[in-house]
């Protein structure tokens, strides 16, 4: 069930053919994202449990779900950048539908990050869905 623009991620994963290409290329989807405001990055979009600092505004707009999202590490606003494409545009009452955690092992991620990045990456995914199931 994942986005078109996830798909486009998952296709570019097949032909890279080792973790590091994989670890660059997420960081320059990273790179790509548009910087989040910084007066977005209060407490409120902090996401806790990660070991770099993190933040996640939700935007839902009728009825579909979006966010800002923004890191001081690369690597994990590279995995924003993932999970933006894996979230965005979709209606806010099927995000807790999507399976992340199977859709990120597509990528061979999880088993790449170390556990402090994989944990993030969990908080990061619990966040999204908490944030859309209050909206839903």
């Amino acid at each position: 069930m994942a986005t078109p623009a996830f798909e486009e991620i998952a296709e570019t994963f097949d032909f890279l053919d080792d973790w590091e290409e994989r670890y660059r290329h997420v960081i320059e989807l990273g790179r790509a994202m548009p910087a989040m405001d910084p007066a977005l990055q209060v407490p409120a979009t902090k996401v806790e449990g990660c070991a770099s600092q993190v933040w996640i505004m939700p935007v839902i707009e009728d009825g579909r779900f979006d966010f800002q999202g923004d890191s001081d590490a690369m690597i994990v606003r590279g995995l924003i950048a993932v999970l933006h494409a894996l979230y965005s545009g979709v209606p806010v009452h099927q995000v807790g539908d999507i399976d992340a955690q199977a859709e990120m092992a597509r990528l061979g991620l999880e088993d790449n990050l170390s556990s402090q990045r994989s944990n993030g990456l969990r908080a990061m995914i619990q966040r999204i869905r908490q944030v859309a199931a209050d909206a839903a």
